[in-house]
Parts: C-alpha cells; structure tokens; sequence
C-alpha cells in the first residue's frame, strides 16, 4: 500500500438559497435573510448552514492562503434569529412519529457541532431578538456583540419543550455558570444585553439606534482576528473546545503538545523578527 498526503484542496463553497455570504477583507459574513420573518429558520437553512461551515473550515487550509479567516454571522433587518420557523418547521413536527422528530432533532444539533468543530473563530452579531435556536447559535459561536436593546431568550420551556436543546445545556453552564443557566434554561425569561454583558453571554455591548452599529462592530471584531496569526487562533480555538471535556491534567498535557507545534510554525520566528525589526509581523 502507498502512503498518500491528505487532500487540503479547499472545498467548493455551497451556494445557499436560503441565507446570503461574502466575503470580504478575509472576514466570511453569514446574512440570515428572512427579515419578514425575524431571520426565522426552515429546514433548509439547518442544513445548509451546517454544510457551509464545514466548507469554509476546509477552505481555510488551502494552501495557497484563500478563503475566510474569521466568520460573522448576522442577520439582515431588525432581529439576529427567532428561532424555528412556526409556519416552515412547527407545524410540520406536530406530523412526524418519533423517528422522523429525532431526525429533525439531530440535524438541529449537526448545526451547533459544526460551529463548534470549525476552527475560524466565529462573532455573532446579535441585533434585537436572539430567540431559540437563534439563541443556542449566537451561544455556538466564539463571541457576541449585542446592541443595548438586544435580548435572548432560551424559550425552550415556555412552549412545553426541554431547555436542553441544541446543545444549550452544555454550553450555557460553560459559560455564565450552572446556576445561571438553570435559571436561563428552565425559565426561558428573556436576558437583555446589559445582563448577557454582566454575566459574560455578550463580549460587547454597543448602542444600536443605528441597528447597523452592531453588524460594523461585530465585522470590525472579526477583522481584527483574521488580521491576527491564523494558526494561533485557529489552535486555540481548537484547544478551548478539546479541553470542556479534559480533565487538568490532560489539559496541560494537550497544551504543551500544541503549544509545541505552535512554536514550529514560521508566525513564531516572525513575530521575533518583527518585533527586533520594529515593524508589524506578517503572519503566513
């Protein structure tokens, strides 16, 4: 048998129907655009959400440097996300037996794995409403900007389902603390921004009577990380995930074998260079 390198030709970027992306200055923005419908999901947007994260994840290792280094995901008019459609999905789980509901169950969580396993850090650029699943994929993602009248709502409980949906219950704990979230999880009472920024849910908080404030300032947080040493960031993001499920000693183990690798990268000698040259580094 012969050996063969692995294939890093980047994949073909899907062509979604059902939400808008770009990219630009190395920053992919993902635009949920149903803005009648509050950016309400369909069927169709779990699925190709999913399938565009992994695509961006692989294209980001091209070798020749093409591709995003850092995503936003947005949604266009007033409101980040609602959550499920009640038209294009509820009414349709009311038809479904069991098999066909933990499908439908199972493809909602393929969603927030596929945030989680993509490298490129991910800013979520929450505007208005970030209601159920809208909620649990603002949580999905590395970090949150919110404008001031901004909300979540985990509302999981107050239409008769379990908190613990998408991967909420894993996350949120992880985040804002298990108390919190037990409180946010079984109540499904709306938390606004200046609480999110109080017990770390929002990174930042930013005035929103230009609703457009809050997308230029999620773009600019993004931009900032795609500008930094990619292979730093895409590692420790890596790391931030691996380790939820290690415990400390198996966590500095794994950092010092990353780190290790880290130090073989060539953004470790330019950032020396850079700074005994006095000039900002060039990261490859």
């Amino acid at each position: 048998m012969t050996d063969t390198a692995p294939d890093f030709r980047p994949l073909p970027l899907p062509t979604p129907e059902s939400f808008r992306y770009e990219e630009r200055e190395r920053v992919g923005v993902i635009t949920l655009s149903r803005p009648d419908r509050f950016n309400a999901l369909t069927f169709a947007v779990y699925r190709e959400l999913t399938d565009l994260f992994l695509s961006v994840d692989r294209r980001s290792l091209d070798p020749s440097g093409e591709g995003a280094r850092a995503l936003v995901l947005q949604g266009e008019g007033r409101a980040f996300c609602s959550g499920g459609d009640v038209e294009d999905i509820i009414k349709y789980l009311f038809k479904r037996d069991a098999e066909g509901l933990l499908r439908f169950t199972r493809m909602t969580g393929e969603l927030i794995h596929a945030m989680r396993r993509c490298k490129l850090p991910i800013v979520a650029s929450v505007k208005r409403v970030a209601a159920g699943a809208g909620a649990v994929m603002a949580l999905a993602s590395d970090l949150r900007v919110m404008g001031t009248k901004s909300f979540f709502a985990f509302l999981f409980p107050q239409v008769g389902l379990s908190g613990a949906d998408m991967g909420a219950s894993y996350l949120l704990p992880r985040l804002v603390g298990l108390g919190r979230a037990s409180e946010i999880l079984m109540t499904g009472d709306r938390v606004y921004a200046d609480r999110c920024l109080q017990i770390g849910l929002a990174n930042r908080v930013v005035d929103d009577e230009d609703r457009a404030n809050v997308d230029r300032e999620a773009f600019a947080l993004a931009k900032k990380l795609a500008d930094g040493p990619h292979f730093a960031v895409r590692m420790t993001k890596t790391m931030l995930q691996k380790e939820l499920d290690m415990g400390f000693t198996d966590a500095i183990e794994a950092e010092a074998q990353a780190q290790t690798i880290c130090m073989q990268h060539p953004d470790f000698q330019e950032a020396s260079a850079a700074r005994d040259e006095k000039r900002a580094p060039r990261w490859k």
